[in-house]
């Protein structure tokens, strides 16, 4: 099946399902009185074994939707989507770290934005208007100018399909030595010219080089997604850069009310989704939501 062919299946198979707005709600599900829809990342399930153990997990925790990694088994997503009522507001692609668009080699270039697509495809099948991607990583065998110039060159040939498909490709913010300042990334966003590219917002990646709200209010509109995650400076000094995560939710550096006031000034009220360690266990899972609860109502 081609891309084409694909695109008018998933179109009439999701005819008459729930319908997403542009900022991620389902128009099928009124807001509660919390800022955000409630979402967890699929790699901070960590109960259950199966596609739709992991569904029913958060569903029972109290999540209003996943964000699935791509590339997973279709028809078993969709199942458990159905079967628990969950919303897939969004997928993060699950190779763009193998296959990143920076690299060197042509070829690993080319498995990444096919990587890519198939990730944008997933989103459409499941309902989702957004992707999360990382463009690239500079290194000392990748520059920071060459991995800015091959990841632009690369992502341009692909917003048509993003376009065509109705699905936003947002860019993370991320350990990846790429786009350490929101001003920079703005600026990258920007070339592109176009509304399928924007950015997905980690508030607890930013917290070893910013401060999050300063990051929100510049981008603004840009964003598409927000990743709610907790980081510990105090930790870090200590124990070392990575330990700095190993903090419970509301117990670390974010300010809390200081960010959702941003949040608010730039009109963002989409989903909220945790990225966060802690679900290893149905109460582990539900602490994690009645935490994102607490935040979203501060």
């Amino acid at each position: 099946m081609d891309r084409r062919d694909f695109t008018k299946q998933v179109v009439a198979t999701t005819a008459g399902m729930m319908v997403v707005s542009p900022m991620g709600f389902s128009q099928s599900v009124a807001p509660d009185r919390h800022l955000f829809r409630k979402g967890i990342m699929w790699g901070n399930i960590g109960y259950g074994q199966t596609i739709a153990e992991k569904f029913r997990a958060a569903q029972a925790a109290g999540f209003d939707g996943v964000e699935v990694y791509s590339h997973l088994n279709r028809e078993e997503v969709l199942r458990a989507r159905e079967e628990t009522g969950l919303i897939i507001p969004s997928v993060c692609g699950s190779l763009h770290g193998k296959y990143p668009l920076s690299d060197p080699d042509p070829a690993v270039r080319a498995q990444g934005l096919e990587a890519l697509k198939v990730t944008l495809e997933d989103a459409k099948a499941y309902g989702a208007d957004t992707v999360l991607f990382v463009p690239g990583r500079v290194s000392d065998q990748v520059s920071y100018d060459a991995c800015w110039e091959r990841s632009v060159v690369e992502l341009k040939k692909v917003i048509p399909y993003a376009e065509h498909l109705g699905v936003t490709i947002a860019i993370e913010n991320v350990w990846n030595n790429f786009l350490l300042s929101p001003l920079e990334m703005a600026r990258y966003i920007d070339q592109f010219g176009s509304e399928r590219i924007r950015a997905y917002f980690d508030s607890g990646n930013v917290l070893v080089i910013g401060w999050p709200e300063q990051w929100i209010r510049i981008l603004g509109k840009r964003i598409a997604r927000i990743h709610i995650k907790e980081y510990s400076r105090k930790i870090a000094d200590k124990q070392g850069k990575w330990a700095g995560f190993g903090v419970a939710l509301l117990e670390g550096d974010n300010n809390w009310p200081v960010i959702l006031q941003a949040l608010k000034e730039v009109g963002y009220h989409g989903w909220a989704t945790i990225e966060q360690p802690g679900g290893d266990s149905p109460e582990g899972l539900k602490d994690l939501c009645e935490r994102l609860k607490k935040i979203s109502s501060l």
